[in-house]
């Protein structure tokens, strides 16, 4: 298991622990996480499971796909740089601590 923090529009951190090989969007809908929508199952075509990655961990983390990229140009709250689709990113032991925040809004 590896512990995962949102933290909330509001600035609040709720953190869980997130199951290995997991993406962190499943982990968001299996933990009861306001915020991450996830209307395409994870599937990668809906952007509804926007995070902003915490800077520390953005370097740590596969490189954003073109597939991803592209949809991250579609997000309902602004693109930052740490920008991601929570169901993109792979829980592992090398990501334990990951922080992301959720946008204020994903459609």
């Amino acid at each position: 298991m590896t512990t995962i923090t949102f933290i909330h529009p509001d600035n609040r951190n709720q953190a869980v622990e997130a199951e290995d090989g997991a993406s962190v969007m499943l982990a968001a809908l299996t933990h009861g996480i306001d915020g991450i929508v996830a209307e395409c199952g994870g599937n990668a075509v809906c952007a509804t499971c926007h995070v902003y990655v915490d800077e520390a961990w953005t370097a740590k983390l596969d490189p954003v796909s073109d597939d991803e990229d592209a949809l991250l140009d579609g997000t309902a709250a602004e693109r930052l740089p740490n920008s991601r689709l929570s169901c993109q990113i792979k829980v592992q032991p090398a990501v334990a601590g990951l922080v992301v925040r959720i946008p204020d809004r994903q459609s």
